[in-house]
Formats: structure tokens, C-alpha cells, sequence
């Protein structure tokens, strides 16, 4: 896996999320937080969706610590370790691939 799929996962997963938080009118870390302490969802037709919306916002989380402990590594192993440096290689497109 490359820094640049991790970065394009949370993209799509934040695009997705979007959907949900504008259908039911909260942000996903409020959700998520109610979903996860047991609420169920008042209406049946909402089951699916809001199993879809806590499962995506999880994986979402997932990658999150994933892209900042893969910055975290390969800052370590550059020569020069500057954010600058990286997002020079970065935006060359070069391929950074990460442990995962």
C-alpha cells in the first residue's frame, strides 16, 4: 500500500460520509459516538444506513492513524526529515509505499 491509496481511501471515505452527515444532519464523530454507546435508530428504514455510516467512519478512523503513523516512519527514515522535503516528493507523485 502507497501513502498516496491511504490518502485516497480517506478522501472517498470522507466524500461518503458527507452523504450521511447531510441526509440526518450531524457530523459522523457525534454519530458514531451515540452508535457506538448502543442508540438504535428511531426509524427502521435507517438500520442500513446507519450501519454503513458507523462501519465507514470506523475504517475511516483506521486510516486516519494508519497515514499519521506511515508520515510518522517515513519522515524517520529520510535523510532530511522535514515536512518540506516530503511534500516535495509527494507532489512529484512519487510513489511512497508504507508498512501496513
Amino acid at each position: 500500500m502507497t501513502l498516496n491509496e491511504i490518502l485516497q481511501d480517506i478522501h472517498a471515505m470522507e466524500e461518503d460520509l458527507l452523504v450521511f452527515e447531510r441526509k440526518y444532519g450531524v457530523l459522523s464523530e457525534t454519530f458514531y459516538e451515540s452508535y457506538m454507546s448502543g442508540e438504535e435508530p428511531a426509524n427502521d428504514a435507517w438500520v442500513l444506513d446507519w450501519s454503513e455510516w458507523a462501519g465507514t467512519y470506523k475504517i475511516l478512523l483506521d486510516r486516519r492513524e494508519l497515514y499519521r503513523q506511515s508520515i510518522q516512519n517515513l519522515l524517520k527514515q529520510a535523510t532530511n526529515p522535514t515536512l518540506s522535503d516530503f511534500i516535495a516528493r509527494t507532489a512529484s507523485r512519487e510513489s511512497l509505499a508504507v508498512a501496513s
